[in-house]
């Protein structure tokens, strides 16, 4: 009877050692690669179970036969894949199986580049656009075991696009201020704005006012005064341009976001300590100690709505509004 392969492997290794051959590491793992030891016929082979698997598995939504599974994709992302079973087929063994997925658009087909159906009947979206939201659903045909007839099952989904919500910090300010038709409180506006807006130029932020009212306050004990209330708003200048890879407020556009705040805060007290060391009257406008205010706000974009009782399952997404469909914004 004849060596072995590992055998043979071996002693070529030997002589080429004696011969004085010079063996290279990629040589010498090739010859570790035939050394790993065969088990012989009377040892047992390990059969791994059906479902085992080595890697794991991507993000799985199951249908329901009893009402629509709602389905969320992020904006210009890939999507989970959506089967085309219910929790009760998922880990069954389906003999001859049929699958058709047809869209808002008609029937899917395996060959396209956005909505793809895979050999198991999964659909999957590439790069996800809002105008692939809609309804969609399932065709399956499928035998329990050899003996009896198809059967069939209908499952549908109803797939949203979503999106990062618009953040921003919005501060509310008063200042004492010139009569109300005076030209003086309109120039002071335009230079606020712009020494608020130079502050944050360097962390890509922007200022944004979203509200200028002058009215006339009845003091107790001063009488009548002018004051200018000042609503703005700082958000970063790249929050629309696609969605963010990272969560909480970890991310490099909520630490610009809050740098700003900063220098907003300390703008205003900067204020409030000139004033202090002021001899002479104070100024016609000025900052009034104490009013300003800021509060952290999450707004949806155009199109797109948070609603924790329609979307229960997404409760933080600003999902699309989906027109002349079972779902609208609020």
């Amino acid at each position: 009877m004849g060596a072995s392969a590992p055998r043979r492997a071996w002693r070529g290794w030997r002589r080429a050692r004696a011969a004085g051959w010079p063996l290279s590491r990629a040589t010498i793992l090739l010859f570790s690669a035939f050394l790993v030891p065969v088990p012989s016929s009377d040892e047992y082979l390990i059969r791994l179970p059906r479902g085992f698997r080595i890697s794991q598995d991507p993000v799985k939504i199951v249908g329901s036969a009893h009402f629509p599974v709602s389905v969320y994709v992020m904006l210009h992302q890939r999507s989970p894949h959506v089967l085309c079973v219910d929790q009760q087929l998922r880990n069954a063994e389906l003999i001859d199986p049929a699958f058709q997925w047809h869209g808002p658009k008609g029937k899917i087909i395996s060959e396209n580049s956005t909505a793809q159906v895979t050999s198991t009947g999964s659909l999957v979206f590439q790069n996800f656009e809002e105008t692939m939201s809609g309804i969609y659903t399932c065709f399956l045909e499928y035998k329990p075991n050899v003996e009896e007839a198809i059967k069939n099952l209908q499952l549908k989904y109803i797939v949203y696009a979503y999106r990062e919500p618009h953040y921003y910090y919005q501060f509310t300010a008063r200042y004492h201020a010139a009569p109300c038709n005076s030209v003086y409180n309109v120039s002071f506006e335009k230079k606020l704005l712009q020494i608020l807006s130079k502050l944050v130029l360097d962390l890509s932020c922007e200022i944004s006012l979203l509200k200028s009212q002058c009215h006339r306050i009845k003091m107790q004990k001063a009488g009548l005064q002018n004051e200018m209330f000042f609503t703005f708003s700082v958000s970063s200048l790249d929050t629309e341009k696609g969605p963010k890879t990272c969560k909480g407020h970890d991310c490099e556009y909520f630490i610009r976001l809050s740098k700003a705040r900063h220098l907003i805060e300390r703008f205003f007290n900067q204020q409030v300590e000139a004033l202090g060391r002021r001899a002479e009257p104070l100024p016609q406008i000025y900052y009034i100690e104490g009013t300003l205010e800021m509060v952290w706000i999450n707004r949806c974009f155009p199109g797109y709505g948070m609603n924790f009782l329609k979307h229960p399952h997404c409760p933080e997404c600003c999902a699309e509004c989906l027109k002349n469909k079972p779902t609208k914004c609020k």
